[in-house]
């Protein structure tokens, strides 16, 4: 396992460096001029001057060959300085400093969420199969499912603010403050479909099995039928997705951190997108990397303890 694991961190270094080479030519060839931009965007007395642009691109690096600026922009990342927004002159380990806590807890908080209740609610559906609860349960998912956020998130708010006549908190109070609860449902209606779909398709499965049958024919409980014998494997699917999860939150974050005001990653990749500033999506294009990897590693090494029949399988790739 020990090798496993290491072979598969040395496998991030090259995905790393691709992704950002990538990135790095979009952005350097087909983005835009970021300095122009500048002077686009500024106020109407502000004149536009060419020679001062060109000055600006030259004092920043950006009017050498693209090589030259990615080997440099690496051997800076090398040394953790994602260096200074193109706009705002401030430093980007700064903007990002204060922008990962509330997308990470946030993220972090609706995949629990979302992998407990979904599992629980598939679990429950399996169990009672073809009976009204099974069939509420699998409805809930499907219209979920076909839900996107970016309808799902007016949708709600209008509910909230027309029907109920309640009051929308907007903004970021902290990981238990009000304020997050309407982002967490937005965030985790669609993809509890699919853990509920998992869940459910895992248990009726491990129904089937002939130890399970004669459990039941021994009259053991049903409820400790359920966690001594069916959660454990039922759980490997569920694991799975989990990688999905994770890109799933990252892609909403930017959607719904603009709608709700929250002052997370996903707000900051939309001005950086929108002003093209480079250094800023360089920087949460590799942070958004490297928890996808991070999260595939993790389920990957999470099948063994979860399956027994995985860990051999480990044994041979070590």
């Amino acid at each position: 396992m020990g090798r496993y694991v290491l072979n598969r961190l040395l496998r991030w270094i090259p995905s790393v460096l691709f992704i950002l080479l990538i990135v790095y030519a979009l952005v350097f060839f087909g983005a835009g001029d970021p300095i122009k931009l500048i002077f686009l965007q500024a106020p109407g007395d502000v004149a536009y001057d060419p020679v001062r642009i060109e000055a600006i691109r030259e004092a920043s690096g950006l009017n050498r060959p693209f090589l030259v600026q990615f080997s440099d922009y690496v051997i800076h990342i090398l040394k953790g300085d994602f260096g200074n927004s193109l706009v705002s002159g401030r430093s980007v380990n700064e903007m990002i400093k204060a922008a990962v806590p509330v997308t990470f807890s946030l993220g972090l908080s609706a995949i629990a969420i979302i992998a407990v209740i979904g599992t629980i609610l598939g679990a429950i559906a399996a169990l009672n199969q073809n009976r009204w609860i099974d069939n509420l349960i699998v409805g809930f998912a499907q219209f979920t499912w076909g839900i996107p956020v970016f309808v799902a998130g007016p949708l709600i708010i209008v509910f909230l603010v027309l029907v109920l006549k309640m009051d929308v908190p907007f903004g970021w109070g902290g990981l238990f403050s009000p304020k997050v609860i309407v982002p967490l449902i937005v965030m985790g209606l669609n993809p509890m479909a699919i853990i509920i779909r998992q869940a459910r398709a895992g248990v009726l499965e491990v129904l089937s099995e002939d130890y399970i049958r004669t459990a039941r024919s021994k009259g053991l409980p049903t409820k400790t039928l359920v966690f001594r014998h069916i959660l454990r494997p039922v759980l490997t699917p569920v694991v799975s997705q989990t990688g999905l999860l994770v890109i799933g939150a990252l892609n909403n974050s930017i959607l719904i951190e603009k709608v709700f005001g929250l002052p997370g990653l996903g707000r900051l990749t939309e001005n950086a997108i929108t002003r093209s500033d480079y250094p800023i999506i360089l920087a949460i294009v590799l942070i958004f990397s490297f928890v996808v990897m991070t999260s595939n590693l993790l389920v990957d090494i999470s099948y063994p303890l979860l399956d027994p029949r995985a860990a051999s399988k480990k044994k041979g790739e070590d």
